[in-house]
């Protein structure tokens, strides 16, 4: 995980960078909502000047789903168990 300087989401929720074709972000989004996970997605394409901070965190790349805990750090592409293991600490 990277340490972030973007917004954080409240506690128990997560911030996810998108976009409308991404079958991983569909995936991960699925997999949030059958355990009421909160998130709030933003979609890369429709907001481009948040690709950015996606390209920052992943060395220069828009690598997408890039999700953003609470703590501030941010992950690539995580798995349900992995979000769920840094919404509990």
């Amino acid at each position: 995980m990277t340490e972030t300087t973007t917004p954080v989401p409240a506690p128990g929720t997560v911030l996810m960078y998108s976009t409308a074709w991404c079958g991983y972000c569909r995936r991960l989004r699925t997999q949030l909502d059958s355990e009421g996970i909160g998130y709030e997605v933003i979609d890369i394409e429709e907001r481009p000047e948040t690709a950015a901070f996606v390209e920052q965190v992943n060395g220069g790349n828009r690598t997408v789903p890039t999700v953003v805990y609470p703590s501030g750090a941010a992950a690539t592409n995580p798995s349900l168990a992995e979000v769920k293991a840094a919404l509990a600490n």
